[in-house]
């Protein structure tokens, strides 16, 4: 039978899925995936929904979303274009505000109650969380903090597939986020590090100092690259220099280049 309409019956979802059969049941009624049935009214299920359940199950375990902030995702990602959402390997995916959007859903905070917490105008979440600009990689960081979870988390990587070869030119791109910052994938699966390529044009920046749990290496491929550990410590690096420090010192970064620098940067664990 072709693979595109090969049916499932509802224990053997189960088991492709990792869950029980009364967890498909669960789902079924808060509307997360509506089974076909047979004749005689047993369920069963196609591919394309076996691969919708494997996303759920991803966003309930990964995500730690709940059913209404799933049901918010799925919509968001059933009306992205066609063109966004078969997009090539190293297209970028859709915005991350709406992702964040979710999450705060899911935790049932207010847009008052996080900006509070976290000290910024709710006006400037507000419009993060529609349209994806005006937060900068330090605002990023707090915010993921602030939810318990990661920007590579909450980027769209996809923990639970390992992709040991990534071609050149085919690395997967985070999401738009701070200005004139491109980071992509250069290692994809649940792995012990971070491996990211940084493009950073003319004049992009932190937009301030962050830190974190791990320890950060950095390789700078071309162009010139400013960073400053707990606002004492200066470095400069050109094409071939390299920087190992602690996470969890204040680190601030720029591009003082007139053209784009890219470089490798890679955190371990992965708690970016």
């Amino acid at each position: 039978m072709n693979d595109s309409k090969q049916i499932y019956r509802v224990s053997e979802a189960a088991r492709l899925i990792g869950v029980s059969a009364s967890t498909l049941r669960l789902w079924e009624s808060q509307c997360l995936v509506i089974p076909d049935r047979s004749e005689k009214g047993h369920r069963h299920y196609t591919t394309d929904q076996i691969a919708r359940l494997k996303h759920i199950s991803w966003l309930r375990k990964d995500r730690g979303l709940n059913p209404a902030a799933i049901r918010e995702t799925l919509d968001l990602e059933e009306q992205l274009p066609e063109s966004e959402t078969s997009q090539p390997a190293n297209e970028t995916p859709p915005d991350i505000g709406p992702r964040f959007r979710a999450l705060r859903h899911a935790s049932g905070k207010t847009l008052d109650a996080v900006t509070a917490d976290l000290g910024m105008a709710t006006s400037k979440l507000s419009t993060f969380e529609r349209t994806s600009h005006g937060f900068s990689i330090r605002d990023l960081k707090d915010l993921a903090e602030y939810f318990g979870t990661t920007i590579s988390t909450i980027s769209g990587e996809n923990p639970t597939v390992n992709r040991a070869l990534v071609k050149s030119g085919e690395w997967k791109s985070w999401p738009t986020m701070a200005p004139g910052v491109t980071i992509q994938l250069l290692a994809e699966g649940r792995n012990m590090m971070d491996c990211h390529r940084f493009i950073l044009a003319p004049g992009a920046s932190s937009e301030g100092a962050y830190d974190h749990e791990g320890e950060e290496f950095i390789f700078v491929l071309s162009g010139r690259f400013e960073i400053t550990l707990e606002g004492q410590d200066f470095y400069e690096l050109s094409p071939g220099d390299s920087l190992y420090f602690e996470s969890r010192r204040q680190h601030a970064w720029r591009n003082r280049f007139d053209g784009d620098t890219v470089l490798i940067w890679i955190n371990t664990p992965p708690t970016f």
